[in-house]
């Protein structure tokens, strides 16, 4: 019970994130458009997360108290959430529009948004990184919830609104993406964009949309990453979560509950590197070996568990109208 206590609060907390970010993927990616973007999204985020929560903060917390320091990380994550979605429309423009290679974009937006991020941290307080915030998420019992035998404890005492929040949204993604007539033209579009163009559909557009979502969720994702581990924004803010929320996308089989699965896969791997030496079983491994653990097991879930994934068939491949 204690270890299962120890175990299951801290692998949601390092999976939220993952899923956030995962979920923004799986609508690019079904949309027929590559985002290996993801880790600069969540980059975005997190930097406009950190910043906005230390401007924010001073202002909130006089005027309001306390509930003021409450809505600070909320509304801080929502600033980052829309940025990011702009951000990410930098990446929609350049594939959708200009047709450019979509990996290459990708890797483009990532080195642009630490780029972006630590020059302006530079210029806006004259050093390397931020301030530590003085309103993170927090950690809370969740009320009724957390007095169920068993269950409780586990689940929903001392965790995080966003934990939930991000499984909540996994099951809303998969409702939207099969069961609504925007999931339906989303998929169309990813599948055979020149029939869903010869029925009406604005391909480009729908691209567009599915993008910037992917910003939305990335930026989401980054911020509360940033708000709940690190506290502040640095050059290792963010260093490797992207790669692995994209993982989970593939991992996943481009399904949102697939994608869900594998981030909370990756985030149990994540959370034994941190809590792993106090585990009875894992205490006499090297911590090195904990460290890497999320990466190996990454890269094996990869290799040797999708090697039948179909992507959505029109992934990668530029939209020209016309075209046969």
């Amino acid at each position: 019970m204690s270890v299962l206590q120890e175990i299951i609060p801290s692998a949601f907390l390092f999976a939220a994130p993952l899923i956030f970010t995962a979920l923004g993927g799986v609508l690019s990616e079904r949309s027929g458009i590559i985002n290996i973007g993801l880790e600069g999204l969540m980059v975005m985020g997190a930097f406009v997360g950190i910043v906005v929560n230390l401007e924010l903060a001073p202002f909130m917390m006089e005027n309001f108290g306390s509930t003021g320091k409450l809505l600070t990380p909320w509304i801080s994550i929502l600033v980052a959430a829309i940025v990011s979605a702009l951000f990410a429309s930098l990446h929609a423009i350049a594939t959708v529009t200009f047709r450019a290679d979509q990996v290459v974009t990708g890797v483009a937006i990532n080195f642009l948004a630490l780029g972006v991020g630590l020059f302006l941290i530079k210029q806006i307080y004259g050093k390397g990184q931020t301030d530590m915030v003085d309103a993170p998420l927090n950690s809370t019992d969740i009320p009724l919830l957390s007095d169920i035998p068993f269950i409780g404890p586990i689940f929903f005492e001392g965790t995080y609104y966003t934990n939930w929040l991000a499984v909540i949204l996994a099951f809303v993604v998969w409702y939207v993406i099969f069961k609504t007539p925007f999931g339906l033209r989303l998929r169309s579009v990813g599948e055979h964009p020149i029939a869903a163009d010869t029925v009406g559909i604005n391909v480009n557009k729908m691209r567009y949309i599915a993008v910037m979502l992917s910003g939305f969720f990335g930026g989401i994702g980054g911020s509360v990453f940033a708000l709940t581990f690190a506290q502040n924004f640095s050059h290792g803010t963010i260093s490797g979560q992207g790669f692995i929320a994209l993982a989970a996308v593939v991992f996943g089989k481009w399904h949102p509950l697939g994608a869900l699965g594998a981030a909370i896969f990756f985030g149990v791997a994540q959370s034994l590197s941190v809590i792993g030496s106090g585990i009875p079983l894992l205490e006499n491994i090297p911590s090195v070996y904990l460290q890497i653990a999320p990466y190996v097991l990454t890269i094996l879930a990869l290799v040797g568990l999708v090697g039948r994934a179909e992507s959505p068939k029109a992934l990668g491949t530029p939209f020209i109208k016309g075209s046969r």
